[in-house]
């Protein structure tokens, strides 16, 4: 039998950039024009983010759980437009664990800090415990990950270091390991941020009325030791600020920033960030379900008796309420519009920094060209007693990037024998996807949907269509409230729905993320692969 060859257009709604550099067009933007920004400042699932200026420069981080490569750089010049320029983990430990999909687990809550020079992250893995890697350059390369504290539970860490040369971290723990939580933790730290020691200290306890507190982060200012965390839980929570004279207590307590009457909701988990100018923001998520935990920025003042507030106090409890728009941070020279890349052309040595595995990238999976053009996808065996795709680890993903957008690709299709598909898929705790396999020697398009996919639930069959032609187009549209939409047309022009809409759903403690997947059943020593010549998004 001879290999079919099929070239093949996947359409699927998202932004209007090309991938080739950092661009100022999207399907969200929060820089204005007029000096003003609006909520979200990403509008994608860059979850517990935590910033550090250098000069004039800001460094963001986020959680990245099992995606890989993880824990995103981001810099910006005025903490509203911001450009994806690095990653400091290109795999996660323990390597046999993380080679497969280890859905919601490595990392969680980093903090970023430049000290001595020098840049640090610490995170935390709620199976194995708190990490840091460090680097010169922001952009890396970042050492390789080393264990400052072993143990199961142990997550949220912020290091601290004073100016009398004495060093902190500041922790919080996984209930769901530790059997501990809604308490904050103190350890000393050595001043080069690889060890703890002495006893953890509680410094608050949350159980009475800040049920789960956690993702502290320990800053100083006038005296005060401050400590900034999130209480009362993700999607419902707000933000409180501890201060003390002692980096061990006694603390007190007050919350800064809640919902109010805004339809933000869960404002908390971010970092404190004072401007060259002296003004000082505060970058914080909001859960959004099937779109992730996307990106905000508010203003914080402080108060006479040494308080911060955060958002805008109208009523002056004390308490601010996010904005949804504002003035922007004040800078020496005006600032381009940048958004993070969806797009990408695939004609450099590298894959864009948008994309992510689902777990330790090996290069059986997938391949650059260098110069050639495009992204090669090779069809690989599908895990033994696989019920469906939530197990499958070569799945080359990224973010949703707003609300409402659509995502055209192009890929030259080569299978080999019956059984390979190349597909693009939506992929959440429910999933779908539109995909073209080889079946008795002929082409077919088949959109299937998977709910509650962790639980091992099989896909079902939502529409199939036999196809000819040398050329396919397929489209998933994706609307408002994450409902999607899949579709195929011979001409580019003229779609025909196929399937049913479906609603895309969050993963664990990710948003929904769209791309593709390439496999075959059963091992073969030359399968199939596809070779994707380009993805946009417009």
């Amino acid at each position: 039998m001879f290999p079919m060859r099929l070239t093949l257009l996947f359409v699927c709604t998202l932004c209007w950039t090309l991938a080739s550099a950092q661009v100022s067009e999207g399907p969200w933007i929060s820089d204005q024009g007029d000096g003003t920004y609006r909520n979200p400042i990403i509008y994608a699932d860059y979850s517990d983010p935590d910033v550090c200026r250098v000069g004039d420069d800001y460094y963001m981080t986020a959680s990245s759980f099992q995606c890989l490569p993880g824990l995103p750089i981001l810099h910006s010049k005025d903490l509203v437009n911001w450009q994806l320029i690095g990653h400091a983990l290109d795999h996660l430990e323990p390597r046999e664990v993380y080679n497969s999909p280890d859905h919601g687990n490595g990392v969680w809550a980093p903090a970023i800090r430049h000290h001595n020079g020098k840049f640090y992250i610490y995170y935390g893995d709620p199976n194995y415990g708190i990490f840091m890697v460090s680097a010169e350059n922001p952009a890396g390369p970042w050492t390789e990950p080393h264990l400052v504290q072993g143990g199961r539970g142990w997550i949220d860490p912020c290091p601290f270091w004073d100016e009398d040369g004495n060093a902190y971290l500041v922790h919080a723990w996984a209930g769901s390991r530790a059997g501990i939580k809604s308490v904050l933790m103190m350890r000393h730290m050595t001043p080069d941020g690889k060890s703890l020691y002495g006893n953890p200290v509680v410094i608050f306890d949350g159980h009475k009325d800040n049920g789960t507190v956690e993702g502290p982060k320990m800053y100083k200012a006038n005296g005060w030791y401050y400590v900034f965390a999130p209480a009362g839980g993700v999607s419902t929570g707000w933000q409180l600020v501890l201060r003390a004279r002692d980096p061990f207590g006694p603390y007190e307590w007050r919350t800064v920033m809640a919902q109010g009457d805004t339809d933000i909701n869960g404002p908390h988990q971010g970092g404190w960030v004072q401007t060259p100018q002296g003004e000082d923001w505060f970058i914080h998520f909001q859960d959004k379900e099937a779109y992730g935990r996307v990106v905000h920025l508010n203003p914080m003042t402080w108060g006479e008796d040494g308080w911060p507030v955060i958002g805008v106090d109208d009523d002056g409890d004390g308490v601010g309420e996010p904005v949804e728009t504002y003035q922007k941070p004040a800078v020496l020279a005006e600032q381009p519009v940048m958004v993070p890349l969806t797009s990408d052309e695939f004609n450099t040595p590298e894959l864009g920094l948008q994309w992510q595995w689902h777990a330790n990238y090996h290069p059986k999976w997938g391949y650059p060209s260098g110069y050639l053009g495009y992204f090669r996808l090779n069809a690989r065996p599908l895990p033994e007693d696989i019920p469906n795709l939530w197990p499958l680890p070569n799945m080359l993903l990224q973010k949703f990037p707003a609300e409402t957008f659509t995502v055209t690709t192009r890929l030259d299709f080569h299978p080999n024998f019956d059984g390979e598909r190349i597909g693009l898929i939506v992929m959440g705790r429910d999933y779908a996807y539109l995909s073209v396999g080889q079946e008795d020697g002929k082409l077919v398009l088949r959109q299937r949907s998977c709910e509650e996919a962790e639980a091992g639930t099989p896909e079902t069959d939502e529409g199939r269509a036999r196809y000819a032609g040398e050329t396919i187009y397929l489209r998933v549209e994706v609307k408002e409230g994450a409902m999607c939409t899949f579709s195929y047309s011979e001409d580019g022009e003229d779609f025909e729905t196929i399937g049913e809409s479906f609603k895309a759903r969050e993963g664990k403690w990710i948003g929904a993320k769209v791309g593709f997947f390439c496999t075959r059943e059963g091992v073969i020593n030359n399968s199939g692969y596809a070779d994707i010549d380009w993805f946009r998004v417009e």
